[in-house]
């Protein structure tokens, strides 16, 4: 009997997602920047035809399994409301105590922040 993956679909896009250093490093030095109270969004046009995203989330944040849920959190809103309309790359910053926040404060923040990006 043949075993499937189930796990194949459900994970984010390998290529929506910023990786090197050196992407982040040039986005926060060359970006633009959006912010609200517990997010800054920096945003470069990219010469591809789809978006990369990038989240950072600092240790001074919490512990690892905090920044996670936060870092998961940030992944489905964007997922889900199909955030990033357009050709560019996008670094979200979570700022302090934005670990503290629940689900949907997170989300109004978010889709303000790209609703200030157009």
């Amino acid at each position: 009997m043949e075993e499937k993956n189930y796990q194949h679909n459900t994970k984010e896009r390998a290529d929506h997602r910023l990786k090197k250093n050196k992407q982040f490093n040039y986005i926060f030095r060359k970006g633009e920047k959006y912010h609200t109270k517990n997010f800054n969004l920096y945003v470069v046009k990219s010469k591809y035809k789809t978006y990369k995203i990038g989240y950072s989330i600092s240790k001074k944040e919490g512990k690892a399994n905090q920044r996670n849920l936060l870092k998961r959190r940030m992944k489905e809103i964007i997922r889900i409301n199909n955030l990033p309309k357009d050709n560019h790359n996008y670094i979200i910053q979570a700022k302090a105590k934005a670990c503290d926040l629940d689900y949907k404060q997170i989300e109004t923040q978010l889709i303000k922040l790209f609703s200030e990006k157009e």
